[in-house]
């Protein structure tokens, strides 16, 4: 895999790690309250044996080393060469490169369709031949 389809990859897990880490937090936050001037709130419904406070440093740290393998990739990166001027230079030598090879390519078609058309002519000589034979005398 390339170090691009990884880099997305990893954005991927990333936005989805948070997207569960926040929904989990949120979903299994306890009560709080806002102003003594407002009543307490309900007690949050807890299963038995449940350790919820373990559970976002726990996220919390997949969420890090995910961030930290997406830092990895990006430092993984080839550095582009400084300026637009290099790149354009890059881009006309790849077209003159890729012109050169046109050429060669069309010159191989014109050889292969030549040789074709040698052959084709040979096979309409040979089938022309064989039906111009006699067929065998069976005395």
């Amino acid at each position: 895999m390339d170090i691009i389809s990884q880099l997305q990859e990893q954005v991927n897990l990333i936005a989805h790690l948070a997207f569960n880490t926040i929904g989990t937090l949120q979903r299994d936050a306890p009560p709080n309250r806002l102003s003594p001037n407002y009543p307490e709130p309900p007690a949050h419904p807890t299963e038995e044996g449940t350790n919820f406070s373990e559970q976002p440093k726990l996220m919390s740290s997949t969420l890090v080393k995910a961030a930290k393998q997406f830092d990895a990739l990006v430092a993984a990166l080839p550095i582009s060469e400084s300026g637009e001027e290099a790149q354009l230079k890059r881009i006309r030598e790849l077209q003159a490169e890729n012109d050169a090879i046109g050429q060669e390519l069309q010159k191989q078609l014109e050889a292969a369709e030549k040789e074709l058309n040698q052959v084709q002519e040979l096979f309409s000589q040979a089938s022309d031949n064989c039906l111009n034979l006699k067929k065998p005398d069976d005395n």
